[in-house]
C-alpha cells in the first residue's frame, strides 16, 4: 500500500482544526478528528493516528506548515508593534478617551526602550543595623551618588551631624 502521495480532504481539515481550532477556541486531537468527519468511534484513534509522524508523515508535515503561517501571520516585530500602538493611540485620541491613548504611548515609549523599570530589592533592615553601619552605609552612598547630588554640609554646632542633600540639581544634571 505505501505512503500516499497527497492528503486527503479529511487529513487537511483535521490539520486545520487542530492548529487553528473552531469558533470556541483550540481544539483536542479528538475533537478536530470529530469535527473534520471521523467517526465518533475512532475519532481518538484517528486523532493520535494522524499526529504519528510514522503513520501519518504527510499529515504531520502539513500541521508543521500550518503551525509556522500561524506564528508568521501573528509574529510580533518592533516595526509592527510601534506602528500598532500607534494606531491605537490615534482611535483612543479620536473618540476622546485620553487615559488610553496615554496608555498606548507609554507602551510604545517601552517598546523603544525610552523607559526603564527598575526594582530595587532589599535585604535587612535599617533598624538591624548599629549606628556605625549604619553611618558607614551613608558615607559608601555618598561616595557612590557624589557625582549626581550636591552634597553641602549642614551648618551645626556638632560635626558628627550627616550632610544635606540636595536633589534639585539632579534634574538639571541629568540631561543624557
Amino acid at each position: 500500500m505505501g505512503v500516499p502521495k497527497r492528503l486527503t480532504e479529511m487529513q487537511q481539515r483535521f490539520a486545520e482544526f487542530l492548529v487553528f481550532g473552531d469558533e470556541n477556541g483550540p481544539l483536542t486531537q479528538s475533537e478536530a478528528a470529530l469535527k473534520a468527519g471521523y467517526s465518533p468511534k475512532r475519532a481518538r484513534q484517528e486523532g493520535s493516528e494522524l499526529c504519528n509522524p510514522k503513520l501519518s508523515p504527510l499529515v504531520v508535515k502539513y500541521i508543521g506548515e500550518l503551525k509556522e503561517e500561524r506564528i508568521r501571520k501573528h509574529e510580533v516585530t518592533y516595526e509592527g508593534h510601534i506602528a500598532e500602538l500607534g494606531r491605537l493611540r490615534e482611535a483612543a485620541l479620536k473618540k476622546g478617551s485620553f487615559s488610553s491613548a496615554v496608555n498606548a504611548e507609554a507602551n510604545r515609549g517601552k517598546a523603544a526602550g525610552l523607559y526603564i523599570d527598575r526594582k530595587i530589592i532589599k535585604t535587612g533592615k535599617l533598624e538591624d543595623m548599629s549606628e556605625q553601619e549604619l553611618e558607614a552605609k551613608m558615607k559608601q552612598i555618598l561616595n557612590d551618588y557624589s557625582q549626581i547630588i550636591n552634597v553641602t554640609p549642614e551648618k551645626s554646632e556638632s560635626e558628627d551631624s550627616p550632610p544635606r542633600i540636595d536633589y534639585s540639581s539632579e534634574s538639571s544634571s541629568s540631561s543624557d
